[in-house]
């Protein structure tokens, strides 16, 4: 039985002779081939990401601007806050009920390795999650605009390029959205290359990221010359590690971890209790008005992706009491939660990166000694670990977060203990029926 790798190619075979201790890489011309294909899903795929991403933010300064503006009504208030989380789950459950395609697949079916869509689903998804993401529930672009970019690849490649193997134009067009979505291609890189740690590669591992990773390079540069993103919070950078800096550092991660699985556990529950409303009508404006309480009890700061929010609380980690942190953190993930079941469409990394890091700044406010920078790196860690399952990316998306080169072992570190509390347990995705996925 042959393993494709992700230019269509055997990579290896089964078989009764012993395996050669070295296989030779793939000659140069076997993979030029791919780059102007890798370079022009690169490009495309971050205009889509910044095509979605800018006319949602322009739609969001309307409707939580100009518009309570207009009307004599604060901008975050209650009331505000709520009427605007229903609207948009009336919004979002029309199109999911109107409009051909009905906005792709249950998301809670979704994880990043998104399938190839009919194209014909592809304009009620990106309608969707424009309104969802302007709106303000607690959900971020990456599922959806995965799916949108690796189903243009797919049909577009198919179209133009027809002899080139069909399973390259996921692959290409999931590594170019991670790297635009993070603004460099090592997202992108590690992903692939946890995708591909269970093939027998036998040695041409960089053969196989070859093409996605030039797609993931020229997204992330695409997004950097366009949008100048940053990740980095601008905490103050933490000296030499000490040995209650490894405690800390273990305490929190595993504590993230901890708190990220109650989310997880409470997943199928919560999202088999929406299905039983049985229409989009009903599910998805019925997760608005829970939003909208959940809102009234956590603050504006809860709304949104959250990626210009902990950024908010980045810039000021004195500003806030402990207990105002942790009830932010718990909210912020009911939000993920309840978003991520009722049908909106979007992804979890984003709101779980704010969840980690109130969670973590929270710990800075309980006790001092533990440094900002590394409660944030460190609950930001635990709590993807607990979400996503997927490990590079925890470690990275930590990482980036400060600029701490120090933590970095620290990191390592936690990510041990935090790993042996959500490995082989349901992860924050369902099957068909309903049942989480291992």
């Amino acid at each position: 039985m042959f393993l494709l790798s992700a230019y269509g190619e055997p990579v290896a075979q089964e078989t009764t002779q012993p395996a050669p201790r070295s296989a030779p890489t793939a000659p140069a011309r076997a993979l030029l081939p791919f780059i102007l294909p890798a370079i022009v899903v690169g490009v495309v795929a971050s205009l889509v990401f910044l095509g979605v991403s800018t006319a949602a933010e322009r739609l969001q300064h309307v409707l939580w601007g100009l518009l309570p503006d207009a009307l004599g009504v604060g901008r975050y208030s209650v009331l505000w806050m709520f009427v605007m989380l229903v609207a948009t789950g009336v919004a979002v459950g029309l199109v999911v009920w109107k409009v051909p395609g009905h906005a792709g697949p249950d998301p809670a079916t979704l994880g990043l390795d998104a399938p190839v869509l009919p194209p014909a689903v592809l304009p009620g998804l990106v309608l969707a999650t424009g309104l969802m993401l302007a709106g303000g529930p607690s959900l971020g672009p990456e599922n959806p605009i995965i799916a949108v970019n690796v189903t243009l690849a797919a049909w577009l490649g198919g179209r133009f390029l027809p002899r080139t193997p069909g399973t390259l134009w996921p692959a290409l067009a999931e590594a170019a959205t991670l790297g635009a979505l993070f603004g460099t291609p090592v997202a992108a890189a590690l992903v692939i290359s946890e995708a591909l740690a269970g093939q027998p590669t036998r040695g041409r591992l960089w053969d196989n990221l070859f093409a996605p990773l030039t797609a993931g390079a020229c997204g992330a540069m695409t997004t950097t010359l366009v949008a100048h993103p940053t990740f980095d919070l601008g905490l103050p950078p933490m000296g030499h590690p000490r040995a209650r800096d490894l405690l800390a550092a273990l305490v929190v991660a595993s504590a993230a971890a901890l708190l990220g699985m109650c989310a997880v556990r409470a997943f199928p529950y919560v999202h088999a209790g929406f299905r039983r409303l049985r229409h989009p009508m009903l599910m998805i404006p019925a997760g608005g008005v829970l939003l909208g309480a959940l809102a009234a009890v956590g603050g504006h700061l809860t709304l949104f992706k959250g990626l210009s929010e902990v950024g908010e609380l980045a810039r000021d980690p004195e500003g806030w009491s402990a207990g105002q942190f942790a009830v932010m953190a718990v909210v912020k993930l009911a939000a993920l939660l309840v978003a991520a079941s009722c049908g909106f469409r979007g992804g979890r990394i984003f709101p779980a990166v704010f969840v980690g890091a109130a969670l973590g700044l929270c710990a800075h406010a309980l006790v001092p000694a533990v440094h900002p920078s590394l409660g944030v790196a460190t609950g930001v860690l635990g709590m993807l670990l607990a979400i996503t399952r997927q490990g590079w990316v925890s470690l990275f998306t930590a990482a980036v977060l400060v600029t701490s080169p120090s933590i970095l072992t620290l990191l390592c570190t936690a990510s041990l203990p935090a790993w042996l509390l959500v490995t082989g347990r349901p992860q924050m995705q369902l099957r068909e029926d309903g049942v989480p996925v291992r």
